[in-house]
C-alpha cells in the first residue's frame, strides 16, 4: 500500500497542482491531507475548490480552528485573508474536519501532536531558536498513540523518526510555504532553504515501511507574485527562496 501525505498547503494551488501531478504516476491507493489548508495570501477559494470534490481523508490544523472561530480583529493576516475570501460552503468543509483521523488500526493523522494542533511534533523552540526534538522529547509527545504509522504536519519540515518502541513519526514538509517565522513560544524562524513543493509517500510492505519525501518544482514565481499583489513581501521571499 502507497500512502501520499500533503500538509501545509496554505491556499498556494500551483503548488498543491504540481503535486497532485507528481503523485497521480506513482501507483498511490491513498492520498491524505494534514490540515493548514487554505490560510495565507494565495487562493484559498480555489484550493478549497480544488480539494472539496477529492474527498481525501482530511483533517484540520490550527489555522482552519483559528479561521473559523476567532473574531476578524483576533486573527492573523493570513487567517483574516482566507477568512474573507471563503465561501459559506467552503467554511462548512472545513468546519466538518476532525482534529485527528485514524486510518485502520494502524495510521494517525496528526496536524502538530496527538494533543495539540499548535504543539510541534519533531521539533522544539527555545531561547536559542529551534531545533530537531530529542529522542525524549519526541517520546513524551507521542505519549501511548497507538499507532504504528504517525503522520504530523504543522512545522512545515520534513522529518522522519522512529521511536525506540518502533512507531515511525512522519512530517512530510509542506506543500505551499517552505519558510515561516513564528513569535511562539520564543521568536523562530523555520526554513527549507529551497523553494519546491513538498510532500511525501509512505510504503507499507509486509518488511515494513519505506518513506520518500519528495520535492516538486512548479512555477513559485506565480505564487509569489500572488503574493505581492496581496500584500505580503514576507510570503513572496519565502516562496522564492525558502528563507524567511
Amino acid at each position: 500500500m502507497k500512502i501520499a501525505i500533503l500538509a501545509d498547503i496554505h491556499g498556494n494551488l500551483p503548488a498543491l497542482d504540481a503535486v497532485l501531478a507528481d503523485l497521480a504516476p506513482r501507483g498511490i491507493d491513498l492520498t491524505v491531507n494534514l490540515g493548514d489548508i487554505v490560510s495565507g495570501p494565495l487562493f484559498p477559494c480555489e484550493t478549497a475548490d480544488r480539494l472539496m470534490p477529492l474527498g481525501l481523508p482530511t483533517i484540520r490544523g490550527n489555522h482552519e480552528r483559528q479561521l473559523l472561530t476567532e473574531a476578524p480583529e483576533r486573527m492573523g493576516p493570513s487567517d483574516r485573508f482566507a477568512a474573507g475570501a471563503l465561501r459559506a460552503d467552503q467554511k462548512h468543509w472545513l468546519a466538518g474536519l476532525p482534529a485527528t483521523l485514524r486510518i485502520g488500526d494502524d495510521i494517525l493523522m496528526v496536524h502538530g501532536t496527538p494533543a495539540s494542533d499548535l504543539a510541534y511534533f519533531l521539533e522544539t523552540v527555545d531561547a536559542a531558536g529551534v531545533r530537531a526534538a530529542s529522542a525524549s522529547e519526541i517520546e513524551a509527545r507521542a505519549a501511548d498513540a497507538p499507532a504504528r504509522l504517525i503522520l504530523c504536519g504543522h512545522t512545515h519540515t520534513p522529518r522522519i523518526v522512529r521511536t525506540a518502541d518502533g512507531r515511525l513519526i512522519v512530517n512530510p514538509g509542506s506543500v505551499g510555504v517552505p519558510a515561516y517565522s513564528d513569535d511562539e513560544p520564543f521568536p523562530h524562524g523555520v526554513e527549507t532553504g529551497a523553494p519546491h513543493a513538498r510532500y511525501g509517500i509512505v510504503e507499507i510492505t509486509p518488511a515494513g515501511l519505506a518513506v520518500d519525501l519528495r520535492a516538486v518544482p512548479y512555477d513559485w514565481e506565480a505564487a509569489a507574485a500572488a503574493a505581492e499583489a496581496n500584500g505580503r513581501s514576507d510570503w513572496a521571499r519565502a516562496l522564492r527562496t525558502g528563507r524567511v
